[in-house]
């Protein structure tokens, strides 16, 4: 069924779509700060494409769910569950779907189950823009690949990596840091990126794409991402940057259930800022100025196998 006839159909007493698509479902991971939200805009990009803001929930537990009694009750437990996640500061605000919309089109499945209620989700977030396909970008499911895999067998999964010391120096004044020390930081990298190549070896469809080559050669590493995803290459994935001011209006604050700021819209957006722009080659060795050269030396001594074993440079 094609997206812009999905309401209509509904509307008119259609039941919605349960199977699995046949088509690939990219699922772009990675440790924070490796440019998993700028090959995200230029995937979002493609007329065919649409790719949410960080969803998170597909990670959630689904033990509630099971012991649920009756179909009802698993449909009103999942609604809640997935526009509520994380509970007491949910993200579902950046989706533009309205929670009671969401849950009369879950009516609609039958029967239920969460994997379709998940696509679901993602096929009313990509009927908003009138486009046919739809992705996920959330870094850290990378570390839930066969867990994901199991749910959504469709799921094509897209590890890109950064050096590590690249991620340090942009991920440290973030508000989702894990600590301001290098060691955090390499350890943090390391753990990600180790555990998310350990699963993607296991996986169906697993595919790394260096951040490095994608500033510098971006037509040619998005044709192989294109090629992996079973997706035609379009030129407008390359103008990306013209629209990403639009798309990343989409991200609201986030506040807590007692009504304390977690992070605000401004600081959301002005951590993203940077895909507004072209990618610029001359700013992948930056790291090196904002660091200091005991911080690297620190980073180094932690990370020092892994950036070995990925090819970077370690003096």
């Amino acid at each position: 069924m094609r997206i812009k006839h999905y309401w209509q159909h509904i509307k008119t007493g259609g039941r919605a779509p349960s199977s699995a698509p046949s088509v690939p479902m990219p699922f772009i991971v990675g440790s924070p700060r490796s440019g998993t939200t700028l090959l995200r805009m230029m995937l979002d990009a493609h007329p065919s494409l649409a790719i949410p803001p960080e969803t998170g929930f597909l990670a959630m537990s689904l033990e509630d769910f099971d012991v649920r009694g009756t179909t009802a009750e698993q449909r009103a437990w999942f609604c809640d569950a997935v526009t509520d996640f994380p509970p007491g500061a949910s993200g579902w605000q950046d989706f533009g779907i309205d929670k009671a919309t969401f849950s009369r089109a879950l009516d609609t499945l039958e029967p239920f189950a969460p994997a379709d209620g998940f696509r679901l989700f993602y096929r009313m977030y990509a009927a908003r823009f009138q486009k046919e396909r739809w992705g996920d970008k959330t870094p850290l499911y990378g570390l839930h690949l066969p867990r994901l895999q199991q749910l959504l067998p469709e799921a094509y999964f897209i590890h890109i990596i950064r050096d590590g010391r690249g991620c340090a120096a942009s991920l440290r004044e973030q508000w989702f840091s894990p600590g301001r020390s290098m060691t955090e930081q390499a350890l943090h990298w390391c753990c990600n990126v180790s555990t998310t190549r350990r699963h993607g070896a296991s996986c169906r469809h697993y595919l790394e794409v260096r951040y490095e080559q994608l500033v510098v050669d971006t037509e040619a590493q998005l044709r192989r991402v294109c090629d992996f995803i079973q997706l035609e290459f379009h030129p407008a994935m390359l103008d990306y940057h013209r629209r990403s001011g639009q798309r990343l209006a989409e991200h609201r604050g986030r506040v807590a259930a007692d009504g304390t700021v977690i992070v605000s819209e401004e600081r959301r957006r002005a951590q993203q800022a940077r895909t507004t722009k072209a990618p610029d080659p001359g700013l992948l060795q930056l790291w090196r100025s904002i660091l200091s050269a005991d911080e690297i030396h620190e980073f180094n001594i932690s990370a020092h196998d892994l950036l070995c074993d990925l090819g970077y440079a370690v003096e």
